[in-house]
């Protein structure tokens, strides 16, 4: 999970259910045929066809929002409203991840629209396809996939391998973890509570720095939990997003746990954000708040 979209961002939009004119579609195909045309293959498998030169961008992931802005300033032409870095960032607005204004979208001419197999919607990328766009899907579960899911992702926008890429993969490749291990639960938002499960980016970057997620277990990846059903922990871990946990909204209901705040941002984000996550992570973490 690496954006601040909320249970409140899942609204369905009110293009679900367009169907775009089948001339329309193959005009729209067509445009990418011919000369220079490239052919790649995306992270969950799809070929897609794009034009020899990238030169307008849509993203609707934050994390690879970043990843694209820092590379080649000036090629993302629209993101989504939970982009928010780079903080300067000028471009169309194209709602949230759960929500993306795909006629806004397709309006904006983009060579390629970025996007993310957890964070987004297959319904919104069917729509987007329908109507010719070439969507890159990053399919990202843990630290090292991530670093070659960048290169790659990038690559399809036409860019070259950056040096923040390189930074990233040296600052993870000596990192001295917790010691002793630790055991937590890591919750993403309340009212449900729920929490990080299974198979995650989230967990793999944690366990690197020493933390054991507790629910790694459980079938879920992001399951909802009863905290007095929780197993043994000395460690609650509440990031600042999705749900925006404090010192005042989030240790309170572990008592007698150690919580420590962290960067969501630097936990569940894959891209330029890595270079500095993991010795801002370690601190943050050596330094829980006692109960």
């Amino acid at each position: 999970m690496s954006t601040t979209s909320t249970p409140a961002d899942l609204r369905r939009p009110a293009n679900a259910d367009r169907v775009r004119s089948a001339p329309a579609v193959r005009a729209r195909r067509r445009a990418w045929k011919g000369d220079g045309v490239r052919s790649l293959t995306d992270d969950t498998g799809h070929e897609v066809d794009l034009p020899g030169e990238v030169s307008r961008v849509v993203s609707i992931v934050p994390s690879l929002t970043e990843a694209v802005a820092a590379t080649a300033p000036g090629l993302l032409v629209g993101a989504t409203e939970w982009c928010t870095h780079p903080a300067d960032l000028d471009v169309t607005r194209v709602r949230g991840t759960k929500n993306p204004d795909v006629d806004g979208i397709v309006r904006l001419r983009p060579d390629l629209v970025v996007v993310n197999a957890e964070e987004n919607r297959a319904p919104d990328l069917d729509a987007l396809r329908a109507a010719g766009v070439p969507v890159w899907v990053t399919d990202v579960r843990t630290l090292d996939a991530a670093f070659g899911s960048l290169e790659r992702m990038l690559a399809a926008c036409g860019l070259s391998r950056p040096a923040w890429l390189d930074e990233a993969e040296e600052a993870w490749s000596d990192v001295a973890g917790l010691s002793p291990r630790r055991r937590a639960v890591v919750p993403i938002w309340r009212r449900p509570w729920m929490a990080v499960g299974s198979d995650t980016f989230t967990g793999d970057v944690l366990a690197r720095l020493g933390v054991d997620n507790a629910l790694d277990g459980v079938p879920d990846r992001y399951p909802r939990i009863a905290l007095d059903a929780l197993p043994p922990v000395d460690l609650v871990v509440l990031p600042d997003e999705p749900y925006r946990f404090t010192a005042d909204d989030g240790p309170e209901a572990f008592p007698g746990v150690p919580a420590a705040l962290v960067s969501g941002r630097h936990l569940t984000w894959y891209g330029p954000s890595l270079v500095e996550a993991p010795a801002l992570l370690l601190d943050q973490l050596s330094s829980p708040l006692a109960r």
